[in-house]
């Protein structure tokens, strides 16, 4: 069962359309698998090997390509007709320098008549490689190649309310996740337990839904090494007394995601800790309540970092981004970002992960949000106390 209705899908291919005209691209050739799965249902964990959506503004539907083992999987999760859903044989696999598999999408663009045109590319999506474009340069040299990198990614910002929906549940497998991990916390318990109790509870979901694999691996750093924004656990410690620990996790449900961060303190919390925790919240609340439709992302970012430079801190890294559907290795739709400069206008119905976290010297402090803008303001989708817990 397709977890959106035809309709809906229909209504995205038509406001990709919209956008491929007003950016000059005639034909576009989607890789990134989670602008694959948003224009045409496509869901499998075979985006390690080339494939493709091809999008025309002649064509009524999009056109899947995947490798031939993977065909199964496109008939049963893709909205289009079968004859739509094209597979290569895996001999486009054995010598990519010699036969390659955007050889074959060049050939089937030139049996569509669709080779000699103005063909949009994913330049920065991370399954499509220099190696591809080498290889449709050759093999289709009179097309006109654009970088239409984000242009379905744009398209994605505004949610509908099924997208919501899933968010929602999404959230509710989170926040089990995060709270069950805070419980297991305590004094000599190996990280590696934690974590694997994080990924049990990601997967095995709530009472009524299951969840999946999530778009990136819980970050679970503890001690000094909170000060750093990416690590996971480590494979034999112990959390010990005195030890800082933060934890980033989603849920994901039909591949939407609703990350946020929490931040665990085992034994008495030292002051600076307490303190730059309480300059987070108060930062991020500022930042919430500055959320509206027409306001833009830099004014977000800019009453975050107001907040918190009073008290003689100042964030570099960027505070948000957009998120939603994904699959590895980011969460992040990588379009608006609260950050200076972002001149994106807030709307209705976007989602962000709002990030509000401090990695300084020697720790690392953050409380974050997956959040939703509404026709008045912002609410959280993520439901969890903001505060620095103690164990």
């Amino acid at each position: 069962m397709l977890p959106f209705t035809i309709s809906e899908y229909q209504e995205r291919v038509k406001k990709v359309k919209i956008s491929m005209e007003e950016q000059g691209v005639e034909v576009l050739l989607i890789t990134d698998p989670s602008n694959m799965n948003y224009v045409s249902g496509y869901d499998a964990m075979s985006y390690y090997t080339p494939q493709g959506v091809i999008i025309a503004t002649k064509l009524e539907e999009p056109i899947c390509i995947v490798r031939f083992q993977d065909l199964f999987c496109a008939t049963t999760t893709t909205w289009m007709s079968h004859e739509n859903i094209i597979a290569y044989p895996d001999k486009f696999l054995w010598e990519p320098k010699v036969l390659d598999v955007m050889d074959f999408i060049g050939d089937l663009l030139k049996e569509k008549g669709l080779h000699n045109k103005r063909i949009g590319l994913e330049f920065s999506a991370y399954f499509f490689t220099a190696h591809s474009l080498k290889s449709l340069e050759r093999c289709i040299p009179d097309s006109t190649f654009i970088d239409a990198t984000s242009l379905v990614n744009w398209v994605r910002t505004r949610k509908s309310p099924k997208e919501i929906e899933y968010m929602q549940i999404a959230s509710r497998i989170s926040e089990k996740s995060m709270y069950n991990a805070i419980e297991k916390i305590g004094v000599g318990v190996r990280e590696s337990h934690v974590a694997a109790g994080i990924l049990k509870d990601l997967i095995e979901g709530t009472g009524v839904y299951g969840g999946e694999y999530p778009s990136i691996a819980p970050i679970t750093p503890a001690g000094e090494r909170t000060a750093g924004a990416h690590f996971s656990w480590t494979t034999e410690g112990k959390y010990s007394d005195g030890q800082l620990v933060y934890m980033e996790l989603s849920g994901s449900y039909k591949r939407y995601h609703a990350p946020f961060t929490r931040t665990v303190f085992i034994g008495k919390p030292l002051a600076q800790v307490t303190e730059t925790t309480k300059i987070v919240i108060e930062g991020l609340e500022v930042a919430l309540s500055t959320i509206k439709p027409g306001v833009t992302c830099e004014e977000v970012e800019k009453a975050w970092q107001t907040t918190i430079n009073k008290y003689g801190l100042n964030k570099e890294s960027r505070m948000g981004y957009t998120v939603g559907l994904s699959y590895p290795p980011v969460w992040t739709e990588n379009t608006a970002y609260f950050k200076p400069g972002e001149k994106t206008v807030l709307e209705p119905n976007m989602t962000f992960h709002m990030m509000p976290g401090m990695w300084l010297d020697g720790y690392g402090v953050a409380i974050t949000e997956t959040l939703r803008v509404t026709e008045s303001g912002s609410e959280t989708i993520t439901k969890f106390p903001k505060e620095l817990f103690v164990k």
